[in-house]
């Protein structure tokens, strides 16, 4: 058994050593995601998500209390999500423009997924904005079904702007 001064001066120097390892790792990669938005791809990194399942799936973060900002008055905005990835999710808005300079005030990377599903007999064709989502709906060429799944979806790249670090 080591002596109490040994062990602390050997867990100060641990200590220290994960801090300057943390230190010199400046930068993460994350996978980029497309998305459309008014018929431009855009891009998004996926963190975090209120579903387990999904989380599970995409290996991001199972965080429940998401589920919490469907309250009202929350910014969070609905993103049209085709439940068996036959295409990019549609976003209805994105800062702008990305960066610091966002001059969007109704922008938040919080969503609520509302599933988009083709109706039997119908071609599936891409929709690359919400106007287009909705218009299928209205056409009756998809069913929209709004879930209480709260995903955060900052969105990193879009209209040749980007976040520092984005590649």
């Amino acid at each position: 058994m080591l002596n109490p001064l040994v062990r602390r001066v050997l867990g100060s120097a641990l200590l220290l050593g994960a801090a300057s390892a943390f230190a010199q790792a400046q930068e993460i990669t994350l996978p980029l995601k497309e998305a459309w938005f008014e018929g431009q791809i855009v891009h998004y990194v996926s963190t975090d998500i209120s579903d387990p399942g999904i989380a599970r799936k995409q290996g991001i973060n199972y965080v429940p209390a998401l589920a919490d900002t469907l309250k009202p008055g929350m910014p969070v905005e609905r993103a049209y999500k085709f439940p068996g990835d036959e295409q990019a999710t549609v976003l209805p808005s994105i800062p702008r423009p990305v960066g610091g300079a966002n001059a969007d005030a109704t922008y938040s990377p919080l969503w609520v997924l509302v599933m988009v599903r083709w109706k039997p007999g119908v071609t599936p064709h891409t929709l690359t904005s919400e106007e287009a989502v909705l218009a299928a709906e209205e056409k009756g060429e998809v069913e929209l079904t709004r879930t209480k799944i709260v995903a955060n979806w900052p969105v990193v790249r879009a209209r040749g702007a980007a976040l520092q670090g984005v590649h």
